[in-house]
């Protein structure tokens, strides 16, 4: 029997084994690049005088974003998310006090707002870093750009909050990509619009016809309500989204009513979730309306957005 030399077996086993690794190299080089451009934004050595990190940066995926936060991980996919960069910074004074830095890429300026407001509480007091911050006695927290910012505290209740603004400061330094707001906060700059309350939600009111939107508190000399708009891709996907709002509301009950007038399209009943409702469609818009007692305020609100949308424009 021909036997091949025992060289030219192992030869071609390494050149295997070679090729392997390479192929691999080429696959994992994309994500590593993507892993230290966001791991750059974390201050090194020192995010504080003071504070000093006290290991490497660790990264999370989808894959594993569970390991850093587990049961708040999948609030986190459908805004984008892809990447985590963390890393904790030591008290040099007291070792066993520390803030963990998370840096949670997500999937725009908005999504980034979404992930943000959602933890923001009315009464937290500004912070002043990024494109909007929030800070107490024991986390800071901001969005800047595609990136969502969370500085906590560990080991202790609480670290002086000039700590927090400066390491939150020289975060945000480092990003240095676009400090401004959503376009889309601007139809909320209206009189009447409680601080602190929008938020940026997949399934608008839990409806999967209602894919995305902003919905804020507001009040008036009637009462409190709630105010939204949805947004779409194209005025046929808006149009669609409206009737399959109408459709389950008459599926819930008779009082729905429809109204074209003036080139406006329009709707007012009752939702069974969340009582009076009105819903106008504006071009690629929904803007709407719920839990108000009195109509005419309601409908005050919702030209006011229009009207700001339409002068944005």
């Amino acid at each position: 029997m021909d036997r091949k030399p025992v060289s030219i077996v192992m030869n071609r086993t390494c050149a295997g084994l070679l090729l392997a690794l390479i192929g691999c190299l080429i696959i994992a080089f994309p994500a590593a690049a993507a892993d230290d451009q966001t791991g750059r934004f974390l201050p090194a050595p020192d995010c504080a005088k003071g504070w000093t990190a006290s290991e490497k940066t660790v990264f999370f995926t989808r894959d594993n974003l569970f390991e850093r936060i587990n049961g708040e991980a999948e609030i986190y996919f459908p805004f984008g998310f892809d990447l985590l960069a963390s890393a904790r910074y030591q008290s040099s004074v007291n070792p066993q006090i520390a803030i963990d830095a998370d840096i949670y890429r997500m999937g725009s300026l908005l999504d980034a707002f979404g992930i943000y407001a959602g933890y923001r509480r009315s009464d937290d007091a500004g912070a002043g870093i990024g494109a909007d911050g929030v800070i107490s006695p024991s986390q800071l927290l901001f969005y800047q750009d595609r990136y969502f910012v969370r500085l906590q505290a560990t080991g202790a209740l609480e670290i002086d909050k000039n700590i927090f603004l400066a390491c939150g400061s020289a975060i945000s330094a480092n990003i240095m990509l676009n400090p401004g707001k959503p376009k889309e906060l601007e139809l909320f700059s209206l009189p009447g619009i409680e601080k602190n309350s929008e938020r940026y939600i997949k399934s608008l009111l839990g409806y999967s016809f209602l894919r995305r939107g902003i919905i804020a508190d507001a009040k008036s000399s009637t009462g409190q309500f709630q105010v939204f708009v949805v947004f779409e891709d194209s005025e046929a996907a808006a149009r669609k989204a409206f009737d399959q709002y109408v459709s389950y509301l008459r599926a819930s009950g008779p009082d729905v009513g429809t109204d074209a007038s003036g080139g406006i399209i329009s709707m007012a009943g009752t939702d069974p979730l969340y009582g009076k409702v009105l819903l106008r469609l504006a071009g690629r818009n929904l803007f709407g309306a719920v839990r108000f007692s009195d109509l005419s305020s309601a409908r005050q609100f919702i030209e006011a957005m229009i009207r700001g949308k339409a002068a944005a424009k």
